[in-house]
């Protein structure tokens, strides 16, 4: 769809728990609120329907897509109030038996779902701080791209851990991507290590502006996460930062022309060249 004058969106800062129908609650609130303000889109962070990291318990409210309460929500809100919603992600029930799929869903402002994306990177990790992690043990990864038309431009999906794969965002800058969406539910010590930074770097190497939404604080299933939702302008210079404190809404800029004047003056999609890998 075409776009000229700047779009204003709005980025949810989230501290959820797990009520998924107090998720949606709040979700529906901020839906409401960054219409009021005008926003033509709203970004949501990963696990915005629930974060939970005791497994057995979450496993009674992880739905199929068509029955999620969240996403039910989130489309009659958006509706409502014309608005589209990146939701970050949620988690659903998989094709695959005894899997699921971390999920972001794109919701134009009618309320029908634009785009899927299936998280492709599982958060296999040990950390310094003793948190250990595995995605994979619970969650199918995903293998396609989803890029779509949006009022602020040509969108790219990705979450969280997508981040640290430039492939990826190879494919989503050969897209032509004017935003890309990186929702997370960061670690504290990898959010201080390499939040901002990556963020960052995915907006200049892509000549876009990212959408960082994130979660927040101290959650009820006892996971802490470093917040400071971002968006990111094609230059690589932060519009807004949400901080670290708790959950906020909070509004930026979409503006072609920056997109267009950062793209002429360093074209480097355009110069763009295969790289051969020779190896003796």
């Amino acid at each position: 769809m075409e776009q000229s004058a700047p779009t204003r969106i709005a980025v949810a800062q989230m501290q959820t728990g797990i009520d998924p129908a107090a998720n949606a609650a709040e979700l529906t609130s901020q839906v409401e609120q960054a219409a009021g303000e005008g926003a033509a889109m709203l970004f949501t962070p990963e696990m915005t329907g629930l974060l939970d990291r005791d497994r057995k318990r979450a496993a009674a409210s992880i739905v199929a897509e068509a029955d999620d309460p969240t996403l039910a929500s989130a489309r009659e809100a958006a509706a409502r109030h014309g608005i589209w919603i990146a939701i970050g992600s949620l988690a659903l029930k998989g094709e695959q038996d005894g899997l699921w799929v971390n999920r972001s869903l794109l919701i134009d402002d009618a309320g029908k779902i634009a785009a899927r994306y299936d998280k492709m990177h599982m958060f296999d990790v040990d950390l310094a701080s003793g948190e250990s992690w595995r995605e994979s043990n619970a969650y199918q990864a995903g293998s396609d791209i989803a890029v779509a038309s949006t009022p602020a431009g040509t969108l790219g999906l990705t979450v969280c851990y997508d981040i640290r794969f430039p492939a990826l965002f190879e494919e989503l800058g050969r897209a032509l991507c004017d935003i890309i969406a990186i929702p997370a539910a960061f670690t504290v010590p990898t959010g201080k290590a390499h939040w901002h930074v990556m963020q960052r770097a995915r907006a200049i190497e892509a000549s876009a502006y990212v959408v960082g939404a994130a979660q927040v604080g101290k959650h009820a299933d006892g996971r802490e996460t470093y917040g400071h939702s971002l968006v990111v302008d094609p230059w690589g210079e932060v519009l807004i930062d949400l901080g670290g404190e708790g959950p906020r809404l909070g509004f930026a800029e979409i503006d072609p022309e920056r997109i267009a004047q950062v793209r002429a003056q360093v074209p480097s999609l355009a110069n763009r060249r295969p790289v051969a890998t020779s190896r003796p």
